[in-house]
């Protein structure tokens, strides 16, 4: 298990309102590179996409989902190794898709995100022996 603790008062946060055609993750990313710090999670979001390309559990492979597409949630880390990141949009019948959030999401109409990020931690992104998988690492600044 990895862990660490930081007090409340050592996070910053960035808020972000994303225009028609910003790609979801890649702004997500460039947000928080900008911010200079070592670590990062989602607060909040609310907004619409035109389409989404998501990569479901248990594939490696993309599946894009037609819209427009309400956010519905969206949740996860960010780190100077890269983002890990879930969502879930609805279409207009109110069905619901997941999984991982892949770069080819654009912003329909708006996105509104809050970040928060610290430099009282250090996310990285390593292989894991056990899942094969470059999983999130968590280490005290």
């Amino acid at each position: 298990m990895h862990r660490t603790h930081w007090p409340a008062t050592h996070t910053r946060h960035v808020a972000l309102r994303l225009t028609p055609g910003a790609d979801l993750r890649g702004a997500l990313d460039d947000a928080f590179r900008r911010s200079g710090a070592s670590a990062g999670f989602i607060v909040a979001q609310v907004g619409s996409l035109t389409h989404a390309r998501l990569r479901p559990a248990g594939r490696d492979d993309a599946v894009e989902f037609p819209g427009p597409l309400e956010i519905v949630s969206l949740s996860g880390t960010l780190s100077p190794d890269g983002p890990h990141l879930h969502l879930a949009v609805s279409d207009a019948g109110c069905a619901v898709y997941g999984g991982h959030l892949l770069t080819g999401c654009p912003v329909r109409t708006t996105a509104e995100l809050i970040l928060g990020v610290t430099d009282a931690a250090r996310f990285s992104r390593e292989r894991d022996v056990e899942t094969g998988y470059a999983e999130l690492v968590i280490r005290p600044a």
